[in-house]
C-alpha cells in the first residue's frame, strides 16, 4: 500500500472516534453556532415587521432550546432548595422559570441594533464544564464582557449560567429565590413565580 492508501485508512479507521464528544466538538464551537443563528434572526430583514414579532420570538426559542439545559439552570439556581421540591413543583418550576427569563430579557434581545460579538476563548472548567468568554462591542465601542458556562450532557454542550458584566444569572436570581424560600415553602415560590408570568 501506498501512502496515501494507509493514510485514508487510518483516518476512515478513525473517524467514528472523532465524531464522539472528544470535548462534544469545543463548547466555544456550539455557542457560537447557536448565537450566531439568533444573530440571522435579530438581523433578518423579513423579520422586522412587528408583524413577524411572533414568528421571530418563536425561532428565537428554538435556538434558545439548542444552547440553554433549562433543567441545569433551575437546578443550580435553586441550589439546595431543588431537593425540597418533589417531580411536580420542579417540572413547574423550571418551566415558569424559564417564562420569568424570556419576559425579562426578550426586549433587550429583541432591541439588538447590530453590535459587534466577538467570541474569545473557552476555558475547562472541568472534564464536563466549560467557560465561553465572549464580548459585546457597542457602537459606543464598549465591551460588555459576557461568559457563557456549559455543561456536556448526553454528547452536547448546553449552557446553564451567563455572566454578564460578571453578574451571574444562576447567582442572582438564586439569592432573590433564596430569601422566599428561607421562610416559605415551594409552593408559595410556585405562586409568586405564576403571578409574574401573569403580569401581576
Amino acid at each position: 500500500m501506498n501512502k496515501a492508501i494507509i493514510t485514508l485508512t487510518i483516518l476512515i479507521s478513525i473517524a467514528p472516534f472523532l465524531s464522539l464528544p472528544a470535548h462534544a466538538g469545543a463548547p466555544l464551537d456550539t455557542v457560537q453556532l447557536n448565537v450566531n443563528k439568533g444573530l440571522e434572526v435579530l438581523r433578518d430583514p423579513k423579520l422586522k415587521a412587528e408583524s413577524a414579532m411572533e414568528v421571530k420570538k418563536e425561532k428565537l426559542r428554538l435556538i434558545y432550546n439548542h444552547l440553554f439545559d433549562d433543567v441545569e439552570l433551575g437546578k443550580r439556581t435553586l441550589s439546595r432548595n431543588w431537593n425540597s421540591m418533589n417531580t411536580d413543583q420542579r417540572q413547574e418550576f423550571v418551566k415558569l422559570f424559564r417564562q420569568i427569563l424570556e419576559k425579562a430579557y426578550v426586549d433587550k434581545i429583541l432591541s439588538y441594533s447590530n453590535e459587534k460579538i466577538v467570541f474569545d476563548k473557552e476555558t475547562m472548567l472541568s472534564e464536563t464544564q466549560a467557560e465561553i468568554q465572549t464580548r459585546v462591542i457597542t457602537s459606543a465601542n464598549k465591551e460588555i464582557p459576557i461568559y457563557y458556562r456549559a455543561i456536556l450532557k448526553d454528547g452536547s454542550w448546553k449552557v446553564y449560567d451567563v455572566v454578564i458584566e460578571n453578574v451571574s444569572l444562576v447567582l442572582n436570581y438564586r439569592t432573590q429565590f433564596n430569601e422566599i424560600l428561607a421562610k416559605n415553602p415551594p409552593e408559595h415560590l410556585l405562586e409568586t413565580l405564576r403571578q409574574k408570568v401573569k403580569g401581576q
